[in-house]
């Protein structure tokens, strides 16, 4: 068994101003995604200017924070900010949802498209390279805050986090999602975009492979506990919600290199 590093949820206290992990880990993954799409943006779209870029990573961001708190609200826990809708605005307790964000940055990204003459997909394909920074650092977020932690294990890497009531060894599923969904994902979209693929295919592969590495880590991550287990005595809200992920992962890349040729997505 490791030992689960003491590490203090605030990373920063001024008087009555606190600075927490978890919130900082949002800024890295905003500014680790923007200094990545500053180095594609010419690829991209040379006319682009950086004030450009800014405004998207601006409203894309804007489409994790609202579109994840609001997707946890309603996916997982809706009857408790029913009945204390202050609750909602504290974010630096955790509680958000990667599906509501991702239909948040799919919805900012319809409306800026629009705004700049991309079609959703080519924004799509721009930014899904770019996502598993924020997933990584989100995770690192979670395992600070030793919240989402895993099922009990006697595996050597087990640990007892602070904030759980029966003080078992468990998984460090965080960590799980962290290699995963940050670090794996990333490497798969970073070699797959780097030469040119049709519209679609980049933004396929984001999708189908973060949708089986999330169904893979809900068998060894504890559901919320409000929900438990929806049926069967494993399946979880996060792998209802990934079933259509991948199913819309594999129909995109099918989409990608079966319809008319089109212009291909700029590589990395």
């Amino acid at each position: 068994m490791l030992p689960y590093p003491q590490i203090d949820p605030v990373a920063l206290a001024i008087g009555p101003l606190k600075i927490h992990w978890y919130g900082l880990m949002y800024l890295i993954g905003i500014g680790g995604a923007w200094l990545l799409a500053s180095r594609r943006l010419n690829r991209f779209d040379p006319t682009w200017t950086k004030e450009k870029l800014s405004d998207m990573v601006f409203w894309m961001s804007m489409g994790v924070i609202v579109g994840g708190r609001l997707g946890y609200v309603l996916f997982y826990d809706l009857s408790a900010y029913l009945a204390n809708p202050m609750l909602i605005l504290e974010v630096w307790k955790g509680g958000m949802s990667f599906h509501g964000g991702f239909i948040g940055v799919m919805l900012a990204a319809l409306w800026f498209g629009k705004k700049n003459n991309k079609s959703f997909f080519q924004l799509m394909d721009f930014v899904a390279p770019m996502v598993p920074i924020g997933l990584g650092a989100g995770r690192i977020g979670n395992f600070i805050n030793a919240e989402l932690w895993g099922k009990p294990t006697d595996v050597a890497w087990a640990m007892v986090f602070p904030t759980d009531p029966a003080q078992l060894a468990r998984h460090p599923s965080q960590l799980y999602q962290f290699a995963l969904e940050g670090v794996a994902l990333f490497l798969i979209l970073w070699i797959f975009s780097r030469k040119p693929r049709p519209t679609m295919a980049v933004s396929g592969m984001f999708t189908l492979f973060y949708g089986i590495f999330r169904f893979i880590v809900e068998f060894v991550r504890v559901p919320d506990a409000q929900l438990g287990y929806l049926a069967w005595g494993w399946l979880t809200m996060g792998q209802v919600l990934c079933v259509p992920m991948v199913l819309a992962g594999l129909f995109l890349i099918w989409l990608a290199y079966h319809r008319a040729p089109a212009a291909p997505a700029a590589a990395v």
